[in-house]
């Protein structure tokens, strides 16, 4: 796979941007939890072990000794790449540490923190005149809900300022948000969120289908210079509202992409950037939040000509970019998971399989000459089963 340099990605879920990586002949390692399926990729030289999902003082300078140890045995110094605000936070925090073994690019530390804690991104957004929704920092351990939280008018959106153990408990799922319909609907979930690590948000509700939430994705170089762009929309999720993406297509969207861009100038952005948007049954875009890592967009928007990890990896090599920076075609990606999104939506499975077979889309997950990740991941969840099943008879 020729001499480049190794890049380390980090994170959970990172298939899709080992895959993009793939693509131009980058060599790659991952730094991952037990379970996740990259670990069983053929284009996966490396393989570390860390659970992401930890507590953020637990990806402490002990893990940052550990990979700078690693990278000092390397050729030359491997290129950072991160796929998690856990590992972002992280990468952030210890830069300075970091950089003594590896090459990477990010934004600046106050604004890496600021987009990580919904709270604070609101406020940040706000003091430039970005287009986020009235938004109300709320604390679970106050007796009643407040004042200023009602007064945005139900529908409201709880979302947490950090997605950790303590928020899925809260919700009892891995849903993103939780939308709140009526009082009796806020007074029940109220107690919920005594139990969350860090304040939750409450925003007002923007009216919409799932296929309303567009993002922009880019590569802001070191200079400010946009190296790589594209759009997206999603198409499916699971859970169906305020879920993981299960179906998404890349998209050429002139007015996302420009409002992107104005995102990025205003706030100094640098590095990679996921930027979530909203379009509202008036045809203005709301923006939601900054995502500053990888995505699982990164293969799809690679298949479309946009290959994102592939562009900071050439630049920070000192290697001519991979041709092509704008979106050649459109690509759809789905998830295997997508069949009982498409179920949670209501969409009968024959129409589901006729639109896949139309839309031929990326894969998510399996790739017939890369099948490991699946069978990988099918072979820990069926061994978790019968875990399961034998706890429960042992009781």
């Amino acid at each position: 796979m020729s001499g480049k340099p190794l890049a380390l990605v980090l994170g959970a879920r990172v298939i899709e941007v080992v895959r993009a990586l793939a693509m131009d002949g980058v060599p790659v390692g991952v730094v991952a939890p037990t379970g996740d399926p990259a670990r069983w990729s053929r284009c996966a030289r490396t393989v570390l072990t860390w659970d992401w999902m930890l507590s953020a003082e637990r990806h402490d300078a002990a893990l940052a000794d550990r990979l700078v140890r690693f990278a000092h045995r390397q050729a030359t110094p491997p290129v950072l790449l991160w796929c998690s605000d856990q590992s972002m936070l992280f990468v952030s925090r210890h830069r300075d540490r970091l950089a003594e073994g590896f090459r990477f690019v990010l934004p600046d530390a106050c604004l890496v923190e600021a987009m990580e804690d919904k709270a604070r991104f609101a406020a940040l957004a706000a003091a430039h005149a970005l287009p986020v929704p009235p938004t109300v920092v709320v604390d679970g351990r106050s007796p009643e809900p407040p004042d200023e939280l009602r007064a945005l008018g139900l529908p409201v959106i709880v979302k947490p300022t950090a997605r950790d153990r303590s928020w899925v408990a809260a919700v009892g799922g891995s849903a993103k948000a939780v939308r709140i319909g009526t009082e009796d609907e806020l007074r029940r979930f109220w107690p919920r969120l005594r139990e969350l690590s860090k304040p939750a948000i409450a925003q007002q509700s923007v009216p919409g289908p799932e296929t309303a939430v567009v993002s922009y994705h880019v590569y802001v170089d070191e200079h400010g210079g946009i190296a790589g762009e594209f759009t997206g929309r999603k198409i499916r999720t699971i859970p169906a509202e305020y879920g993981h993406t299960s179906a998404l297509s890349i998209t050429d969207d002139d007015e996302v992409a420009r409002l992107g861009r104005h995102v990025c100038r205003v706030l100094g952005l640098r590095g990679v950037a996921k930027i979530d948007f909203k379009y509202g049954p008036d045809g203005r875009l709301h923006l939601f939040e900054i995502n500053a890592r990888l995505t699982l967009w990164a293969h799809p928007g690679a298949r479309a000509g946009v290959n994102l990890p592939a562009l900071v990896h050439a630049d920070l090599t000192g290697r001519p970019r991979p041709t092509g920076a704008n979106v050649r075609r459109r690509v759809d990606w789905v998830h295997p998971k997508d069949v009982l999104a498409a179920r949670a939506h209501g969409i009968p499975v024959a129409r589901w399989v006729s639109w896949l077979a139309r839309a031929h889309p990326v894969t998510g997950v399996w790739k017939w000459d890369d099948p490991g990740p699946l069978l990988g991941m099918a072979a820990v969840r069926a061994r978790d089963a019968v875990l399961r099943r034998t706890s429960g008879s042992e009781e």
